[in-house]
């Protein structure tokens, strides 16, 4: 990777060398554009390194406008619409990396994320960009016309600009907020950033009956107003987690209830209600147990037995099992949280081009928008397709 030389002036500057400043970068530099890609880590493209378990979930075979949040739903269509799953795929197998769907749609390298990684900077030098690391941002500044960028050792200019400086979570792999510092800056409005695809908090009582099942992990639906999420569920030491957990703890407000079904589409107590002898929680938790971790079946029929065996209370014992209530208390916070929702307004950008419209030719591109995806490699997508509608247009 080539650090600056003497030659300050570019067409583009794109600070943050992760998935979708590498995008935007590759594609303008495919126009002929002089770009110059910044990224303060010592190396691009960190967390696409630790994604999928080092296997990096790269793309999701299902992606549509709804496994997106944001505070304007229809923001991320465009983009979504101009660069699909499938241009991110047909790039990938031009580099003979060999990859395999996981479960419902996800995408993953059979070997490893640093052929991603390497592919986009082979991409980056087949384009001309160069790529600068370990390189602070002291000041940002507007000039007539475009930027004046000042690192450490160095004064730069570019016509555009282009903040891909991702969002707060993971903060030890060098996550900031550098990129809402320069949205502040220049006057460009946030939507409050929180925590997202992040495991969720127990307290009180919650916590001291389910936290001797850590490690525990069942597969629900779990729900949070109209949204719900058919997957693992995971107990941890805090709280839970798992796929299920993760999805709805995007949509998650202090003190709002999940809703959890233990059993979905199964009607787990239909033997023990018909039977005249084996009404009792032996044959219960029996039943139980063919349909949940033992450990998770007992603990649940704790709380839930009921005192008497009649058809009614059977009823309701199934009716409990399917509308289980957890209020967490809280979120594990940016630390474990995959993504940060909320951030840049979409209303102050362009949907075809993420150009910010109060300020023409700063653009801002993948987590640092307030658009969200769900678990799964959504997240992936809408940086390749950001940053390549931004890379089209700079």
């Amino acid at each position: 990777m080539s650090q600056i030389s003497s030659e300050p002036n570019f067409d583009v500057i794109v600070l943050g060398g992760g998935a979708a400043g590498l995008m935007c970068a590759i594609e303008a530099g495919k126009r002929g554009r002089r770009v110059l890609l910044i990224e303060h880590a010592d190396q691009v493209g960190k967390k696409i390194l630790i994604s999928g378990g080092g296997r990096c979930n790269f793309t999701n075979l299902h992606c549509k406008p709804e496994n997106f949040l944001s505070a304007n739903p229809h923001f991320a269509k465009s983009a979504l619409a101009r660069y699909t799953p499938a241009d991110f795929i047909a790039l990938v197998e031009s580099y003979g990396i060999q990859y395999h769907e996981k479960t419902l749609g996800q995408l993953f390298c059979d070997d490893s994320a640093k052929q991603i990684v390497a592919m986009l900077l082979n991409e980056c030098a087949k384009a001309n960009v160069r790529v600068a690391v370990s390189a602070k941002v002291r000041r940002i500044e507007r000039a007539e016309p475009g930027f004046i960028v000042e690192l450490d050792d160095s004064e730069l200019r570019a016509e555009a600009l282009v903040i891909a400086t991702g969002g707060l979570s993971i903060p030890k792999m060098g996550a900031t907020g550098f990129g809402y510092e320069v949205a502040r800056q220049f006057g460009v409005p946030i939507r409050e950033p929180r925590p997202a695809l992040v495991p969720l908090v127990l307290g009180g009582e919650e916590h001291a009956s389910f936290s001797e099942l850590t490690g525990v992990s069942a597969e629900v639906v779990a729900s949070l107003g109209k949204r719900r999420f058919r997957e693992k569920l995971l107990f941890t030491h805090r709280g839970l987690s798992g796929p299920a957990i993760l999805q709805i703890s995007s949509y998650w407000n202090e003190a709002d209830p999940v809703l959890i079904d233990w059993a979905p589409g199964q009607e787990v107590f239909a033997d023990v209600r018909a039977s005249t002898a084996g009404r009792n929680v032996a044959a219960a938790r029996a039943a139980l147990r063919t349909t949940l971790p033992a450990r998770l079946a007992d603990r649940l029929l704790d709380v839930l037995a009921p005192t008497s065996w009649t058809n009614q209370a059977i009823e309701e014992l199934e009716r409990r099992l399917h509308a289980w209530t957890f209020t967490p208390t809280g979120t594990e916070g940016y630390e474990k949280a995959e993504v940060t929702a909320g951030g840049v307004d979409t209303d102050a950008l362009s949907a075809q081009t993420m150009e910010c419209r109060v300020v023409p030719g700063l653009y801002f591109i993948g987590e640092v928008v307030d658009v969200t995806g769900h678990l799964g490699g959504f997240n992936f997508q809408w940086a390749w397709a950001s940053g390549a509608a931004a890379g089209r247009a700079v």
